[in-house]
């Protein structure tokens, strides 16, 4: 994360995505494949299995492959917007564009209902002892055992978490750098999702 400054002076917390350049690797149909999407692939690594450097051929060794599926689903290859081996760049967005950014949040090992579910604990006074962030009574008579689904302690983060609506402060086509306001999920390394609104 970083900060930049608006014309007014005000600080704006802003989040840098190294966004690209993504490369097509496949295109799905959907008379072929029932459906229609686009893989593509992103980031580089040294070493791939038989099966994966006949499936990218020339266009690279990709450490990350996603697929996104096309809302218009076409019935031939000539009706994709894209075709393999394509190069998508971070000029696909604007200034002033609404992105949703999904990723895996950092995760936070096993923490109690305080933390986990906002719990507000037991009073610090009036006879409480020992007992201040503990989560009460978690079940009854009948019946007779936990229900699912019940708000306990447990394992925190780590989970695939999406944010909408942020707006893409700026566009560094040179260094494929993505400006968003606010911030996003994961850390620091990690790879996220960005998708348009429009």
């Amino acid at each position: 994360m970083s900060q930049i400054f608006d014309d007014g002076g005000r600080v704006i917390p802003v989040t840098l995505i190294d966004a690209g350049p993504c490369t097509v690797t496949q295109v799905k149909i959907k008379e072929k494949d029932g459906y229609g999407a686009v893989q593509v692939g992103f980031g580089a690594r040294k070493h791939l299995s038989k099966s994966l450097q006949g499936h990218f051929k020339e266009h690279g060794k990709f450490r990350w492959v996603r697929e996104f599926r096309i809302k218009e689903e076409p019935s031939t290859p000539d009706e994709m917007p894209f075709k393999v081996g394509d190069s998508i760049r971070v000029e696909v967005f604007e200034a002033g564009d609404k992105v949703k950014v999904s990723g895996i949040s950092k995760g936070k090992g096993f923490q109690g209902v305080v933390k986990r579910h906002g719990f507000h604990g037991a009073p610090a006074s009036h006879g409480t002892k020992h007992n201040l962030r503990a989560p009460g009574s978690i079940g009854a008579s009948f019946p007779e055992r936990v229900l699912k689904g019940k708000r306990m302690g447990g394992r925190m983060g780590g989970q695939r978490v999406s944010v909408r609506n942020l707006t893409v402060a700026s566009v560094d086509a040179e260094h494929n750098l993505l400006v968003v306001k606010g911030a996003i999920p994961g850390g620091r390394g990690t790879l996220v999702e960005v998708r348009s609104l429009v």
